[in-house]
């Protein structure tokens, strides 16, 4: 849908947003405050509350175009109700780890959901070297809950074709299948890179072997309906404490490949290991735990749910054992997409030009070997041995 067609679209501004809250009846005749605290590509995002109250209200609306690259980017405003769709349903799997939805308006594409500026964004905090001891328990349990009831393991054939219907996300499929699995892996004009890495990216370009395993998992992202994934599950994605961990902005959800999920967050959290200068075993034992994690619970979640001819522990354990090995070959497109193609992340970008270069390269060398190695590594643990720290 182009931008012209959504005629009666209209971005928010921070006074709109104010009004269509009060028109909902979510504010009343109080003082309130608004900021567009939006950081992201694609949304306005503007923080409401009365003056005086300590939580309000988000309201987030999806924008008809990029906002990385502006107008000449057009995109669906369609993707807000696909969101909305997942916060209701991950409120019905696992309520404790996503914000309160309150309110969907398709035609605006506009979702209302429970403000969480109390937390941090974990990405700014895990920069900033704070601790979150819970997070890989809650993340493991997140992601296992999620993905079991909606695989065939704990959906019916017909809900499961159910939610492969509802959540058709063609264009935001398309900008992943680009990000991660194209461009960053040939010249393409959406890459963006230092000159001093031309050498060690044009490597990677030439590398025909890298090419081959990288267009599999390409196939993969393409063919494997097995769960409803987030699909965009990075530390920019979570919020957190020490007590708590909300996960939000599932607009590119779609029925995957359960490893894009694990290997994403588990890449974003690996840019810590290659750029802190201490406290490294910190992530890397949370790397361990929300694999052991997610495998405990969504065994015991197969146990209990899942019935015969699927209640085979061999059919478990090769599932796993897939997912997992799905997830080593994400973390390796991840890495590397993340240091020379469109979106980068601040944990690498904040560093000085000639620490950021050498960090830089690693993490490309690393993104290799887990592409190329994802069926000798087979899980995080093993993985976690490969690094040099």
């Amino acid at each position: 849908m182009s931008i012209t067609q959504e005629k009666k679209y209209k971005s928010l501004t921070e006074e709109t947003a104010i009004s269509f809250l009060q028109q909902l009846g979510y504010l009343e005749n109080e003082v309130c405050e608004c900021v567009e605290i939006g950081d992201g590509n694609l949304n306005l995002v503007f923080q409401i509350k009365a003056v005086g109250k300590e939580k309000g209200y988000i309201v987030k609306q999806a924008l008809p175009y990029a906002k990385v690259v502006g107008e000449s980017w057009p995109l669906t405003i369609k993707r807000a109700t696909i969101e909305s769709q997942a916060i209701e349903l991950y409120n019905k799997l696992i309520p404790e780890f996503v914000p309160k939805f309150y309110h969907h308006d398709e035609e605006q594409a506009i979702t209302v959901i429970e403000d969480l500026s109390d937390l941090d964004i974990l990405r700014k905090g895990l920069i900033l070297g704070e601790s979150y001891p819970l997070l890989p328990k809650h993340i493991g349990e997140f992601l296992a809950t999620t993905l079991f009831y909606t695989s065939d393991f704990g959906a019916s054939p017909a809900r499961k074709k159910e939610l492969e219907k509802l959540f058709n996300n063609p264009e935001l499929c398309d900008i992943t299948e680009g990000l991660v699995f194209t461009d960053p892996f040939f010249n393409s004009e959406t890459n963006n890179f230092e000159d001093e890495l031309k050498n060690v990216v044009q490597e990677i370009w030439d590398d025909e072997e890298l090419q081959v395993e990288v267009a599999k998992l390409k196939l993969g992202f393409f063919t494997k309906k097995e769960a409803l994934i987030h699909a965009d599950l990075h530390t920019g994605s979570i919020f957190t404490s020490s007590s708590e961990t909300k996960v939000i902005d599932p607009e590119f959800a779609f029925v995957g490949p359960v490893g894009f999920d694990l290997g994403q967050i588990q890449a974003n959290l690996l840019f810590q290991v290659f750029t802190r200068l201490e406290n490294k075993k910190e992530i890397l034992d949370s790397l361990v735990e929300i694999e052991k994690v997610f495998n405990e619970t969504f065994t015991n979640l197969w146990k209990e749910h899942t019935e015969y001819p699927l209640n085979k522990k061999a059919v478990l354990h090769t599932t796993l054992d897939n997912y997992w090995i799905d997830a080593i070959g994400v973390i390796g497109c991840e890495l590397i997409r993340r240091s020379i193609g469109l979106a980068h992340v601040e944990d690498v970008e904040s560093l000085p030009l000639a620490r950021r270069l050498v960090v830089k390269k690693r993490i490309l060398q690393f993104g290799v070997t887990c592409i190329k190695n994802r069926f000798k590594i087979r899980n995080i643990e093993t993985l976690t041995r490969e690094l040099e720290v």
